[in-house]
């Protein structure tokens, strides 16, 4: 009687009162047993309730890849301020550029391979990884389809769904075979670590096979022709590599074959390296020549066997077959299937590759952005917007523009059209009041909007497509998050140039490469280094003494 009016008194104490609390009262009774009391408040859950409404949801980014551009965004994204989902079917960041070096065992694998769940650990918060292809993109839900690339038996659904607010994709690209019959099943690419050991074992086996008895001498010749199609720097240094591994290595274990080894580089265009100057491309083809590797300009190859490749000429259209022991394929790359279906989702299926603005957001989807060997940028033409530049920079309206109207609106236009910077430097223009100047090269007070035309009519020439590299990806990686990161201060504060079409400001800058150079290695002792032509830049006073390892820290340090 006295326990069951500790209880009632109890529970009218606390129906009085408030808590966030559940009180439990456990008493042991003579006998060895035990009663137990419960009371609970319904206004607690409520208040909880109250609060979660209260605290801001994050927004939901995923990120499609863990390459160059991927892995750059990472790093430098605050993740406090979003919930990050990372997707990929590789679960390690590779250092790309020196896989020319692992098919040769110049560097091993292990050696420029990081896992991604290394790297995202180290950072102040939960990022969630997945190892899975992106299957389908789908735009007007904001959501994604996965699949997971581990191919066994293991239970579970093998798909899953992805929702987002903000999806970064950085899937990069796949090699391009231009359809060729017989490149799937008979050639070896070089885009991923596991390609780069393939190549190393064929290598090897190509030698051994070389060297069992019974073999005539043009067997084993065949046996020993490399055959590499592609003369882009990729071709370029696994060629280079090849040649040095076999002279200052597998010829002390094969001496008896060394002599019937031949290493020939197929290219379709004029030069190797056309994307670089043409010294450049010089040099290369020169080295090669004292080195004994055979250069074959001007030929497209129509189909690979698994004993020959067939080529054709383009000067006089001449078929002929080329016998080889092994073939690598090297000639550029193509939009994945996944971002082809969903370039036909947003209406640009009409387009070679994923198209971005200069901000990296892709054109006609709100929320995704594309950056790396995916995306291109489509640079916005001066001469689209003249008549707004005109107008915005006319702030008297009175139908000319002086050289003092110009000045104040010459910055925005070089940040939102950075062709014209280009445009200035390549004309060897000291002042953007030059551009002002008649066609005898006297300066003008005003002009109307024909001579305004007139004067920016060439700039647009100066518009390049950004190249696929490492160099480019990680530095829209960057980019990227640290727009991710300033996206409310910039709301509030914009820091871009004016808006010509419209009012105000862009809250950020646009992209902008900074200070590219290419560097190709033709051999152990031998490397080129320029900025490639198609970017139209000349810094010869530009340090380029960048080291691999230095170019991998600045990509992975504070990660």
């Amino acid at each position: 009687m006295t326990i069951f009016s500790f209880f009632t008194g109890a529970s009218r104490a606390l129906a009085s009162t408030t808590s966030s609390s559940k009180l439990l009262v456990i008493l042991s009774i003579s006998s060895g047993g035990l009663v137990v009391y419960s009371e609970s408040q319904t206004d607690a859950g409520a208040q909880s309730a109250e609060i979660n409404k209260t605290e801001p949801q994050k927004k939901r980014v995923v990120v499609l890849g863990t390459g160059w551009a991927g892995t750059s965004f990472l790093k430098d994204l605050d993740i406090s301020s979003y919930d990050v989902k990372v997707v990929s079917p590789r679960n390690y960041f590779a250092f790309t550029p020196l896989l020319p070096s692992v098919t040769c065992g110049t560097v091993e694998a292990r050696s420029i391979v990081e896992p991604i769940r290394n790297i995202i650990k180290k950072r102040n918060g939960e990022i969630q990884f997945w190892e899975a292809d992106c299957v389908k993109i789908d735009a007007a839900n904001k959501q994604i389809r996965c699949r997971s690339v581990i191919d066994n038996d293991l239970v579970g659904n093998e798909e899953f769904l992805v929702d987002y607010d903000y999806l970064v994709i950085a899937m990069g690209a796949q090699v391009n075979t231009f359809n060729t019959p017989g490149v799937v099943e008979h050639c070896h690419f070089l885009k991923e670590i596991e390609d780069a050991q393939k190549i190393r074992r064929s290598v090897i086996d190509c030698f051994e096979r070389a060297v069992l008895p019974d073999l005539s001498e043009d067997e084993r010749r065949t046996n020993l022709h490399f055959v590499v199609v592609g003369g882009g720097p990729t071709g370029v240094e696994f060629a280079a590599e090849l040649h040095d591994f076999i002279n200052e290595d597998l010829v002390k274990l094969y001496p008896m074959v060394k002599d019937l080894v031949k290493i020939t580089v197929i290219q379709s265009g004029d030069h190797i390296l056309n994307t670089f100057d043409e010294r450049i491309s010089s040099f290369a083809e020169k080295k090669f020549g004292r080195d004994g590797i055979e250069v074959e300009t001007g030929c497209r190859v129509t189909s690979v066997s698994n004993k020959a490749v067939t080529v054709k000429m383009k000067a006089n259209g001449e078929i002929c077959s080329v016998p080889y022991g092994m073939v690598v394929w090297s000639t550029g790359i193509v939009t994945r299937p996944v971002l082809r279906d969903f370039m036909d989702q947003i209406g640009q299926n009409k387009r070679r590759v994923l198209t971005t603005n200069e901000w990296l957001r892709v054109e006609g989807c709100d929320g995704v952005y594309a950056l790396g060997d995916c995306a291109t940028i489509a640079q916005r033409r001066v001469m689209e917007d003249i008549s707004t530049i005109f107008k915005a920079a006319d702030k008297d309206n009175s139908g000319t523009l002086t050289v003092k109207e110009f000045q104040d609106v010459i910055d925005d236009i070089i940040v939102r059209y950075p062709q014209v910077e280009l445009y200035l430097k390549n004309k060897h223009l000291n002042d953007v009041k030059d551009l002002l100047k008649d066609p005898q090269g006297n300066e003008r007070k005003e002009v109307d909007i024909e001579g305004f035309k007139s004067a920016l009519s060439q700039v647009d020439s100066q518009m390049k497509n950004l190249p696929a590299t490492a160099q480019v990806a990680a530095q829209q990686g960057a980019y990227l998050s640290s727009c991710f990161n300033r996206r409310q201060q910039c709301q509030e504060h914009p820091e871009g140039p004016l808006r010509f079409r419209d009012s105000g400001r862009h809250h950020f800058r646009p992209f902008c490469l900074q200070a590219f150079w290419a560097i190709c290695t033709s051999g152990r002792r031998a490397s080129s280094c320029g900025a490639p032509r198609r970017l139209g830049i000349n810094w010869p006073q530009h340090p380029v003494a960048l080291q691999a390892s230095e170019l991998a820290h600045e990509i992975l340090s504070g990660v």
